[in-house]
């Protein structure tokens, strides 16, 4: 079929038209904000299931190219997580496909039913980070500073005292303290929470 430059140029000035209005569709902040703020737990999610993180992360950036590509498929108000957790399980199959023969691996029907469940218990798991947030807030400024101090990278509560100059029994029984405080609070929070939405 011989070369028609017309035909060319028209389907090059229909592409570009489709190019320049895919352009002016751009996710609302709020989709950015939900995207930005959620790769920490998709990450976590997908890690928990190829068992690798340098496997993780490729299928995080396959994952966030179809997420970013489908914005305009999310309901704004609805479970963010829940959704790209789908797009996330999706491509996991993909990935686990193209490594089927390097090693043994689980079924199908079991990563689906594990997909489910984490998705329900990273939900469960975020509630609560939240209110321990909260809560840490609540703490007297002595008492949040302590925590911190005690569950900072590499540290311990004998190493705690010593920076301290406190007897390390008692900085031990404040930890303890103020562990329960947090603990009582958070159940707190996420029993009204719970009733709130009953």
């Amino acid at each position: 079929m011989p070369f028609d430059r017309r035909t060319s140029m028209s389907d090059q000035s229909n592409k570009s038209a489709e190019d320049a209005s895919s352009l002016d569709q751009v996710p609302s902040a709020e989709f950015v904000q939900l995207f930005t703020k959620l790769q920490r737990r998709l990450f976590l999610f997908i890690l928990s299931q190829v068992g690798s993180p340098t496997d993780a992360e490729e299928v995080l950036q396959e994952t966030n190219v179809i997420i970013w590509s489908k914005f305009h498929q999310f309901q704004l108000g609805t479970n963010f997580f829940a959704w790209a957790g789908m797009i996330a399980t999706y491509e996991i199959r993909k990935f686990r496909d193209r490594r089927r023969d390097h090693r043994l691996q689980f079924s199908d029907d079991f990563l689906a039913q594990v997909s489910e469940e984490a998705i329900e218990i990273s939900d469960e798991l975020e509630q609560r980070r939240e209110a321990l947030s909260d809560c840490l807030q609540r703490l007297k400024p002595e008492d949040r500073e302590l925590i911190q101090a005690r569950y900072a990278p590499g540290e311990n509560g004998l190493k705690v005292a010593e920076k301290l100059g406190r007897p390390t029994n008692s900085v031990y029984q404040s930890i303890g303290r103020i562990r329960k405080t947090l603990f009582d609070c958070v159940n707190r929070r996420l029993a009204s929470t719970a009733r709130a939405m009953t």
